[in-house]
Formats: C-alpha cells, sequence, structure tokens
C-alpha cells in the first residue's frame, strides 16, 4: 500500500474510500450491493465504482467472490487496511472533565476499548454537556459524552445529534445533593441565593426544578467555583454531583433532593450517553461493530472498586 495515499487523491480513490467506509462494517460472508446501486449511492459512474472496488482488492483491503445472479460476497476483509484507506484516522471523543473516579473509570474503559478494537483514538475533555453538544455540532469531535438527560435536553434544540448508547445507572454521576452555606439550612426557601450554571443542562435543570414554586434569586456561577461561592458567602445553596462531595471529603451541609420532579429526573441524570451526529452513519456503524459499551462499562467498575488503575 506504499503509494495508496496517491491514488486515493483520484475520484476513483475518493470512491474507493467511501467503499471502505461501508464495507469495515460488514462481515466475512455477507452479499455486497451491486455495482449500480453503488453508483446510485456515490453519484458517480459504474467505471468509476468497478476501478474503486478494483483498489481495494489490488491493496488486499478485501477479496469477493461473484456468484452470477445469487450476487457478490465478501471472502475476506483487513479491517486494518479498510481503516486506512476509509480516511477515518483518529476518532476523536470528548467527556467531562475527569475530576471523579467514576468518570476516570469512564474515561479508561474508552480507551481500553479503543485499543481492543485497534482503532486510533483520542479524548478530550471539556466542562459543560452544552459545549460538548456543541462543539460535536460542529464536526470538532466525533461522539460526546453526556448525562442522559443533557443529551435529550440538547437534542430539541439540535435536530442532527442522536444517542447511540446509553449506559447504565451510576455510570454518569452516583447522586445529586443539594449543599447548603449554613449548618442550620435543611431545605431551599424564599430569598435564598441560589448558584446555577447556564452551560450545565443537568445542574441547570435540576436547580430549575428543585426550585420551582419558590421565589428564589438565582446566581449565575461556573459549576467548579460552587464552593467557593457557597465559602464567600455569595450563594445559599446549589445542586452539585455526590461523588465529588464523598471523594474530596468536603466538609459540607448536604441535603437529599426534595422535590419530587427533580428526584424523578436526577435518575436520567445518573446515566451516561454517547450521543454522535445522526449524519455520520458510518461512525455509527463502525462504534456498533466495533466497540464494546458492556466492557466500558465493566472497566468503569473496576476503576470504581480499585481493581485497575485508572489510565486515559
Amino acid at each position: 500500500m506504499k503509494d495508496y495515499k496517491t491514488k486515493l487523491m483520484s475520484k476513483n480513490g475518493h470512491v474507493a474510500m467511501l467503499l471502505a467506509r461501508e464495507l469495515i462494517s460488514c462481515e466475512i460472508g455477507d452479499r455486497i450491493k451491486t455495482i449500480g446501486e453503488y453508483t446510485d449511492d456515490f453519484k458517480t459512474g459504474r467505471g468509476t465504482v468497478q476501478a474503486a472496488l478494483k483498489f481495494l482488492q489490488d491493496e488486499g483491503a478485501i477479496s469477493i467472490d461473484s456468484r452470477g445472479r445469487l450476487g457478490t460476497y465478501i471472502v475476506n476483509l483487513d479491517y486494518e487496511k479498510l481503516w486506512v484507506i476509509s480516511g477515518f484516522g483518529v476518532v476523536m471523543g470528548v467527556m467531562p472533565l475527569p475530576y471523579s473516579k467514576r468518570y476516570e473509570g469512564l474515561a479508561t474503559g474508552l480507551y481500553k476499548s479503543f485499543e481492543r478494537a485497534n482503532i486510533p483514538f483520542s479524548l478530550a475533555f471539556m466542562r459543560g454537556a452544552g459545549k460538548r453538544i456543541e462543539a460535536l455540532d460542529l464536526g470538532k469531535y466525533d461522539f460526546a459524552i453526556t448525562s442522559k438527560l443533557a443529551a435529550y435536553h440538547e437534542m430539541k434544540k439540535i435536530s442532527n445529534i442522536e444517542v447511540l448508547y446509553e449506559f447504565g445507572e451510576k455510570s454518569y454521576v452516583g447522586d445529586h445533593k443539594i449543599i447548603f452555606r449554613s449548618k442550620s439550612m435543611e431545605r431551599i426557601k424564599d430569598g435564598m441565593r441560589i448558584g446555577i450554571d447556564p452551560t450545565s443542562p443537568d445542574q441547570f435543570l435540576l436547580t430549575k426544578y428543585e426550585c420551582d414554586g419558590k421565589e428564589v434569586k438565582y446566581v449565575e456561577v461556573f459549576y467548579n467555583q460552587i464552593i467557593q461561592k457557597l465559602e464567600s458567602n455569595e450563594i445559599d445553596a446549589a445542586i452539585w454531583n455526590e461523588d465529588e462531595i464523598r471523594e474530596k471529603a468536603l466538609k459540607v451541609n448536604i441535603r437529599s433532593l426534595q422535590n419530587s420532579k427533580t428526584i424523578e429526573i436526577n435518575k436520567m441524570d445518573t446515566i451516561a450517553a454517547l450521543v454522535v451526529n445522526s449524519n455520520n452513519k458510518e461512525l455509527k456503524n463502525v462504534i456498533d461493530k466495533f466497540i464494546s459499551m458492556e466492557y466500558i462499562q465493566e472497566i468503569q467498575k473496576k476503576v470504581l472498586n480499585n481493581k485497575i488503575i485508572p489510565a486515559y
């Protein structure tokens, strides 16, 4: 394959790339589409499709057997060569900052799963589910990890994203709690100053529901500054991730969520979701075929139980 990159610059090469992206999700023994069908799919000529298919065979990426009216079947596939020709390159994911062991476990699971599938992978970290979804929509990343709650909230605003997979409960966070400035405070009351982060759909929605029907003053604050704002007497209460409270052994007054609606949606907020661009069908097929979500959760649990050291 020493000069395949030069060949891929041609029209035939471009169609070969498209063919590789489609065939990479196939199995040996599968029947492939006809030349006519590929011609329609790629909006090109029959000769171009035939040349692209021959290119894949010459490079050893695929072997096929034509059986006349029965169709053409895959005899052999070299997934590594198909991956290179497909031009997918490095799969880029984005997830929350790994400030909790739960997030570290998820990041470790993602890395190990892609490594096991021999797919080049890189993971970025970004605060705020809204910003991660926006970056995904702009094409900066191939997938984003958010809570199920945030994913479905953002899908109402952006039509071309979808949840490809939902992990189990408590795969994103363990729970959320209300944290108060003073030990004498037990519940959110009228007149309180409540910290809210508009860039975090999770914290924003939970806060709004918990304060429903109360006359409170919302104070916009970044999620990672909430403790500081409580200590400096700038806010009276806020909703926060229990994982961080426990792991950092923070000495704060914490209380359980009290509004029934907040408690209900909090269950959705504990579930991690893998979100993709719905138009990127080839990548969706690749992730579905090669990446084991069960394996990712298995690794996350091992990190949480201190059976393996986080590596990401």
